[in-house]
């Protein structure tokens, strides 16, 4: 027999119901934040195997605040894993489509991607400010969410901020809505601008286009909670389908300065052993930069999810 997958032992060799404590659903406390997203989770130790109703608290703790921020974990990659694969099955985009930590012989990331600056634990982002962006937009079913754990923090910088974008889609105008109610936005790949010095902002129909392009509505339904929030990234190359240039580029320069105001953001502040469980569909996130000599060691699963309607 072949060699497990890492998910697989993970699963196979997490703690077993009869041998160990149970994380029963009155031990865990869910506070929401005084934020306009985020709730905490106390009193859970990610480490358990975890009661039925502990799990279904959570899916509608997330629901209803789209961040969960669990304090004071401890965990082996594969124990973090084990908990991440409660909430659903471990994001892995076509082969042909790169996206974070692409492994090159695979073209299929790690389920456990070291999100670091530190040299031998994967540099992939390096120590610079990273703008508000959903994960894996331009796949043809981006991740339904993440869960980002931190084991090293730097002393300054670094804060991770999340979005709130059902709320920025419920303040818009009437008019505004009616608009952009049935258009469709192509978000293109930034990895294969990497190295190029082009960033745009907006392609413009006399512009190149690099790589395949996966139309997602702009307006996209929550597909289980049925919310409804803006699918915007602020800085990635986008593309309004069917719209004028001038017109696109200007309807999503302003939706962006709509969606990216700070009455829709919550900053966290990370502290050791922090795990971090985002809802990749209906809020955007971003990172301010610190220096590069000081350590920042984060490991990040993303949970798949099906094409956007």
């Amino acid at each position: 027999m072949s060699a497990l997958t890492q998910l697989s032992f993970s699963i196979e060799n997490s703690p077993r119901w009869h041998q160990s404590n149970i994380q029963q659903v009155d031990g865990v406390t869910i506070t929401p934040l005084n934020a306009p997203l985020g709730a905490v989770v106390t009193g859970l130790d990610a480490a358990l195997p975890q009661h039925a109703q502990t799990i279904l608290k959570l899916k509608q703790a997330l629901h209803d605040n789209l961040i969960l921020v669990f304090k004071q974990q401890s965990l082996t990659d594969e124990q973090f894993l084990a908990f991440t694969s409660y909430f659903g099955a471990i994001f892995k985009p076509p082969v042909d489509i790169p996206v974070l930590a692409t492994q090159k012989d695979s073209g299929l990331p790690p389920d456990v991607i070291p999100v670091s600056n530190a040299v031998g634990e994967g540099d992939y982002t390096g120590h610079g400010e990273l703008t508000p962006h959903s994960d894996h937009h331009w796949t043809p079913q981006p991740s339904s969410g993440s869960l980002l754990y931190a084991l090293e923090v730097p002393r300054d910088g670094g804060a991770t901020s999340w979005y709130n974008t059902v709320q920025a889609y419920a303040d818009l105008d009437a008019e505004t809505k009616q608009e952009i109610q049935n258009l469709q936005l192509i978000t293109y790949n930034p990895f294969l601008r990497f190295g190029t010095g082009v960033h745009p902002k907006y392609r413009f129909s006399n512009q190149e286009i690099l790589g395949a392009a996966f139309p997602h509505p702009l307006v996209r339904t929550h597909p289980e909670s049925g919310k409804q929030g803006l699918y915007l990234d602020s800085h990635t190359e986008v593309e309004v389908v069917g719209y004028d240039d001038q017109k696109g580029s200007t309807l999503i320069e302003r939706l962006r300065q709509h969606i990216t105001q700070d009455k829709y953001r919550y900053e966290h502040q990370w502290e050791v052993g922090d795990i971090v469980y985002w809802d990749n569909q209906v809020t955007l996130h971003s990172r301010t930069a610190f220096p590069a000599e000081q350590r920042r060691l984060l490991k990040r699963v993303s949970l798949a999810g099906g094409r956007p309607f």
